[in-house]
């Protein structure tokens, strides 16, 4: 690795002393004891960010465009972890992000944003019934609302306005140039508009087929290259059965279980009764008492009745993508399933963590859990359970396949 990162910096550096018009962009991400760099060199004759797309990878992966410059958007959305964060913070694990100043701490855990392209834009259904949008919230209604947050975040990439990341976005000439050429001449010059035309195309970025390949083994069993295990078979059944298990309540978008593309969300809000991740509160300096509301905390929804409830995430990547719940307080995805199934009024078992050896801890709001979701179903004993995680395993996609643990 050492001698591969060495032989890029020397061809990098090559290239600037031909004068050639070069675009680096760096990010360094720890991730299980291993560094991802990514390099991007270009020449004249063949511009840099020809593309919204390229434009906006360029600035997924931009340091720059935060206050101290050492956090990019893939900073907490690394591709080498199915665009999760990587990174390790003292006491609290990978549960939350830390922010461009290196102490600040989030009480929410950073989401894949892997197949995220594919949640609806947030709107209100039938019956008062919250459905899409970003972050686990839903407060940012689509994708480019979502890549608009961080930068100005005061716990996170910290640039003070809009002005400021125009400013650091105008140093780049090559990004001068590409704005210019994709939004017009003179887009740098209005703050708002520079600003509107960066998450524009950080938002493209993430709709590319980087990160959405739909090939994992699933994908692949559906269309026949691949053949489920007999225990990840019985997971399958199990997962898309509404008889035996709740899963497919919330975490099946397509009408029939087998469709392709399917992205394992129906991206609905709700109250599963998670618990307080308590390390993380007594880490990030959270007032005392405080009660994390979740969906009541969107402008667009802040009744009493979406208190406690959190956006449906996808299964995509799920079983590489720990820690998990919206808080990062379960860290091992045979917990996550015995979790949901304590609801289950049948079951005699799993009434004990088997994180902490305990009962499971109470839920941080107990009055909006969507009972009627978490008790459907048969209750599991631990060979369903472990089926479950052996079909949720396949859900990972094929570049990732390797952070699988046997």
């Amino acid at each position: 690795m050492r001698r591969l990162i060495t032989a890029a910096w020397k061809n990098a550096r090559s290239v600037v002393r031909q004068r050639v018009a070069t675009c680096a962009v760096f990010v360094a991400v720890a991730s299980a004891g291993m560094m991802w760099q990514a390099v991007h060199v270009r020449s004249q004759s063949n511009p840099p960010f020809d593309t919204i797309e390229k434009l906006g990878e360029a600035l997924f992966f931009d340091v720059n465009l935060s206050k101290n410059r050492t956090e990019a958007c893939a900073s907490c959305h690394s591709p080498d972890r199915a665009f999760t964060d990587p990174r390790s913070s003292d006491g609290v694990g990978r549960a939350v992000s830390v922010g461009d100043d290196g102490h600040s701490l989030g009480d929410r855990n950073a989401p894949t944003a892997a197949y995220a392209a594919f949640s609806p834009t947030f709107r209100i259904k039938a019956k008062g019934k919250p459905v899409g949008g970003y972050f686990h919230d839903g407060r940012a209604s689509t994708l480019e609302d979502q890549a608009a947050g961080p930068p100005l975040n005061p716990i996170e990439m910290e640039m003070p306005d809009k002005a400021a990341v125009a400013a650091r976005i105008k140093v780049n000439a090559a990004y001068v140039t590409a704005f210019n050429a994709l939004f017009g001449a003179g887009t740098l010059q209005d703050a708002d508009a520079a600003y509107a035309a960066m998450t524009k195309s950080i938002a493209a970025f993430e709709r590319t087929d980087v990160f959405q390949p739909f090939d994992s083994k699933y994908d692949r069993s559906l269309r026949g290259e691949a053949q489920l295990t007999e225990q990840e078979e019985l997971g399958r059944v199990l997962f898309f059965s509404s008889q035996f298990s709740n899963c497919s309540q919330c975490h099946k978008l397509r009408t029939f279980g087998g469709a392709e593309r399917e992205t394992f969300s129906n991206y609905e809000y709700h109250n599963i009764g998670t618990p307080v991740n308590m390390a993380v509160r007594a880490h990030n300096g959270s007032a005392p008492g405080r009660v994390d509301r979740g969906l009541q905390e969107n402008p667009a929804a802040s009744t009493e009745a979406n208190a406690g409830k959190f956006k449906v995430p996808t299964l995509r990547n799920v079983a590489v993508t720990a820690p998990y719940m919206h808080n990062g307080v379960f860290n091992d995805l045979e917990t996550v399933v015995k979790f949901y199934n304590k609801y289950n009024s049948k079951n005699p078992r799993h009434k004990i963590s088997p994180e902490t050896g305990a009962a499971w801890a109470p839920p941080e709001v107990a009055e909006t859990i969507s009972k009627k979701e978490l008790e459907s179903g048969s209750a599991l004993n631990s060979k369903r359970v472990k089926a479950l995680v052996a079909f949720l395993k396949t859900l990972t996609d094929k570049r990732y396949e390797h952070l699988l643990k046997p």
